[in-house]
């Protein structure tokens, strides 16, 4: 399909929750496969709709190149768990720029499929940190938000410095 632009933090529509969605067609198909092809070509392993300036509650997952990649659209958590698990945690908006973590280390959650058909389901370890952090990008929580004052202005700071080049 085709390799889309990723939005670069600190552009405000990354701020923004993104509506659901309601028609389930050969548009989004290919918002999909845009959005796949976009995550590939940017190394990541995650990316949503709000990436590439759709405010649309769609996501794609792919943790590694030989697992399935997972569609989840209109995603919403239902329950977390009392363990929390830290993981590095970084963006394709924010490329290069990493930080730990700390989350729920289990999670339940509904979403619906290409077709409109809801699922629910448990995720835990990374694949839950993951599911959190583009569920988060959706209702306009970038990443940075989960970090402490200090460490999310240092990392800024860095970011502005290294977009300076």
């Amino acid at each position: 399909m085709t390799v889309r632009q990723i939005l670069s933090y600190p552009d405000p529509r990354l701020s923004q929750a993104c509506e659901p969605v309601t028609e389930f067609d050969a548009q989004l198909a290919s918002l999909c496969e845009d959005l796949i092809d976009t995550m590939r070509a940017a190394h990541g392993i995650g990316i949503t709709a709000a990436h590439i300036g759709e405010a649309r509650r769609v996501s794609v997952i792919q943790l590694a190149g030989n697992e399935p990649v997972r569609v989840h659209i209109n995603p919403v958590i239902l329950t977390v768990s009392a363990d929390l698990q830290r993981f590095t945690e970084g963006s394709v908006s924010m490329p290069g720029m990493t930080e730990t973590v700390e989350r729920p280390a289990a999670i339940r959650f509904r979403y619906q499929d290409l077709s409109g058909v809801p699922h629910e389901e448990g995720a835990e370890g990374f694949l839950a940190t993951c599911i959190q952090h583009e569920i988060d990008q959706l209702d306009g929580i970038f990443w940075l938000k989960q970090l402490s004052r200090l460490k999310r202005d240092r990392l800024v700071r860095k970011w502005e410095k290294q977009a300076s080049f």
